[in-house]
């Protein structure tokens, strides 16, 4: 009778480390006398601050599913939508810091709308940051009737002829509507601005020609890059993304260091107990490193975010940026 082999596989290696990890956890908190000495005794909360079957969502399934195999217990993803995300983001603010009410967040109601007006919370204070999910880079697509192909050809245009271009966004305050501002304020250019209710009405205006340019997420334009019916200026991260390797970043563009790129977060309540923050940033962590969810999120126009991501430096630097812009071009979102 043949011997049996026992192979290791990395995956499995990953989830023991894990179980591990978290078995630590319940001795640490038992020893404090902490409630939540089991966690995860019972399923997760995830609030998300949008509705269902958009790109949010879909992000949302991708992450929480198998995040919750690895902590043993199921993520279920709670609607809250409207105000850019901040109906959501209050109701955290306001959940019990236990580990059983989390947020998946963007960058719009952690870093763009407080920047715009009083929104009850402080991102930095009201909140526990746990771990940087993924990067959403914006696209800076032109209409083909705008007469450029580069970067460096739509900076030139505007200054020749300012106020002649128009770009959409998909809505006042969105990542893509500040992403144009901060551009025309680093290259010293002029264009009028056209909000719409969401990318899809941003894009049909484009492929009528009505607006010149915009940006908007890669996974949203891709296929009018593809079919000719978009011109790929550049990328708002400060690296390339693998689905569109051979559009430059507007940093190496002529506009050295320009980066406006979305991102998604996972947050927590302000208070949550270390043990737990720990916990969750090591099964994202684990989660981030498997091929698998790479190649989901590159589906999704969306890059995994760099290990060992600060996010709370990341809401300090950003807010810093938004404000700072906000004043001096004078934006102006009513709420």
């Amino acid at each position: 009778m043949e011997p049996t082999i026992q192979h290791n596989h990395p995956d499995a290696s990953r989830r023991a480390a894990l179980a591990r990890a978290i078995a630590g956890l319940a001795v640490v908190l038992a020893g404090t006398g902490a409630r939540a000495q089991s966690w995860p005794a019972r399923p997760l909360r995830v609030l998300l601050g949008y509705t269902p079957g958009g790109a949010a969502d879909v992000t949302a399934r991708e992450i929480t599913t198998p995040l919750g195999k690895l902590l043993g217990q199921p993520m279920v993803v709670d609607y809250k939508a409207g105000a850019s995300g901040t109906i959501a983001a209050a109701e955290l603010v306001r959940s019990a810091p236990d580990g059983y009410t989390l947020g998946l967040f963007d960058n719009a109601p952690l870093t763009i709308v407080p920047a715009l007006r009083n929104v009850g919370y402080d991102p930095l204070t009201s909140m526990t940051p746990i771990a940087m999910v993924s990067q959403l880079p914006q696209m800076l697509v032109a209409s083909t009737s705008a007469g450029v192909s580069t970067t460096r050809e739509l900076i030139e245009a505007m200054r020749k002829a300012p106020g002649r271009m128009n770009y959409a966004s998909g809505g006042s305050g969105s990542v893509g509507h500040l992403a144009a501002e901060l551009f025309k304020s680093r290259t010293g250019t002029f264009a009028v601005h056209v909000p719409y209710r969401g990318g899809a009405p941003a894009i049909t205006a484009l492929l009528a020609g009505d607006v010149q340019f915009a940006f908007l997420t890669a996974s949203a334009t891709a296929p009018f890059i593809a079919s000719g019916k978009l011109k790929a200026l550049g990328v708002s991260s400060l690296s390339r993304i693998s689905s569109q390797p051979d559009v430059p970043t507007i940093s190496e563009s002529g506009v050295p260091g320009f980066s406006a790129p979305g991102w998604f977060a996972l947050m927590g309540p302000a208070g949550m107990p270390e043990p737990i923050v720990a916990a969750l940033h090591k099964a994202v962590s684990e989660l981030l490193a498997t091929q698998a969810m790479a190649t989901r999120l590159e589906a999704l126009g969306q890059t995994v975010a760099p290990g060992g991501t600060d996010v709370r430096a990341v809401i300090t630097t950003e807010l810093a940026t938004w404000k700072k812009l906000i004043n001096e071009r004078k934006i102006v979102v009513e709420g």
